[in-house]
């Protein structure tokens, strides 16, 4: 058995043909509105999906924590604060770099990428020159954080 219509009329009845009826009343018919039905306005196309763009709400907490680490680093370094100026410095540093990281992957959902790496999802490997920049700018500036935390003793 095939699956399909079945053509039960046998006795002379209406003959169906493979593709469908014969004829449609009132001829070929077009999908969308007729052109009495077209409007003479320009056609305004909206993006369903929301920006990807960071808010306010998604910001403010990161600047606040990152604001609180740097200033938990400065002052120890600036003021002289005795034994426990490192120790609230370095809590400082470690504040602040968990603001940037936050602060990283929050830009990275929305789409922002590095200069010079390429977009999530591209496909591309970075260049293996830019990431090893990227590399030496960080452990350089580590280095110089640590540095001056130890000398505070």
């Amino acid at each position: 058995m095939e699956a399909g219509p079945r053509d039960t009329a046998h006795d002379g009845g209406e003959q169906l043909s493979p593709d469908g009826p014969d004829e449609v009343p009132g001829g070929v018919t077009d999908d969308g509105p007729g052109a009495d039905e077209m409007s003479a306005e320009a056609e305004v196309e909206v993006e369903l999906r929301p920006q990807r763009r960071l808010r306010i709400w998604q910001l403010a907490p990161i600047v606040i924590l990152a604001a609180v680490g740097s200033l938990m680093f400065a002052f120890p370094l600036a003021f002289e604060f005795g034994d426990g100026g490192a120790v609230v410095a370095m809590l400082g540093l470690l504040i602040s770099c968990c603001a940037a990281g936050w602060g990283m992957m929050a830009a990275r959902r929305v789409g922002h990428t590095w200069p010079g790496l390429p977009e999530r999802g591209s496909g591309r490997r970075p260049d293996w020159r830019v990431v090893s920049a990227y590399a030496l700018l960080f452990l350089g500036a580590a280095v110089l954080a640590v540095w001056r935390v130890a000398r505070l003793r």
